[in-house]
């Protein structure tokens, strides 16, 4: 009886652990002048179809490394950053990294997922001050990558058409951002001049700094929501 409670309880240890999303610094990511692009990858138990380059917002310096044998970032609290376990999920890899706007840099990431996983989807997704990034990367790297998703865009969004692009393109706001540099009207202006595919959020809390990762900014209390109806659309690709 007892070597049988003994085995449940590894069974149920095993299975609780292959449940939980698991990071691991990344230095294999090179480009072609030879710069390293060091990205936290973070995955669970499955066969990837899909992968998401995470990038945060703000000054976006991600600056993953390991110190004292513990990895270490910053911007843990950003929305996509505290969401990447969301993302993994064995369908998708998520790998987060420094915000740029240097198509070799995403691409020396898209690469060496590819050589990790084979030919899967990557899509490079921004939020708040790094879709600065993700519009500034659609058109070089239109083709190249799977899409690219926009989450609580800056204004200029208003202006983005993808009707030009092979490459797919989201916008994700909360209707209720009061961010005045990312307001929802300039993603609703891109779906109503251009058809750009949108999503909406609505619900959640916002606490502090209408601009910052725990307001609606930052969707606060819908992360799952909104990260399943992202990867939902990523999943529907023709």
């Amino acid at each position: 009886m007892k070597i049988l409670s003994l085995c449940l309880l590894l069974a149920l240890s095993c299975l609780g652990q292959s449940a939980w999303a698991r990071d691991e610094l990344v230095t294999t990511a090179v480009t072609p002048g030879g710069e390293t692009i060091p990205y936290i990858l973070t995955t669970k138990e499955g066969a990837p179809a899909y992968a998401v380059i995470l990038m945060p917002g703000g000054k976006g310096l991600l600056d993953p490394r390991m110190l004292n044998g513990k990895l270490t970032f910053a911007f843990g609290g950003n929305f996509l950053i505290r969401s990447r376990e969301l993302f993994a999920d064995g369908r998708f890899v998520a790998a987060s990294a420094d915000a740029t706007s240097t198509p070799a840099r995403i691409l020396a990431i898209s690469q060496d997922l590819k050589r990790r996983y084979g030919p899967i989807a990557v899509y490079v997704v921004g939020t708040s001050r790094s879709t600065e990034a993700t519009m500034a990367l659609a058109a070089p790297l239109d083709g190249q990558v799977a899409g690219f998703i926009h989450t609580s865009s800056m204004n200029g969004i208003a202006g983005l058409d993808p009707r030009k692009y092979k490459s797919r393109h989201l916008i994700v706001y909360h209707q209720r951002d009061a961010c005045r540099v990312t307001k929802p009207s300039s993603g609703a202006a891109s779906h109503s001049s251009y058809g750009t595919e949108v999503i909406v959020i609505d619900g959640g809390k916002s606490t502090g700094d209408d601009c910052e990762a725990f307001s609606h900014h930052g969707y606060n209390g819908v992360e799952a929501e909104t990260v399943d109806k992202i990867k939902a659309w990523i999943a529907r690709a023709p």
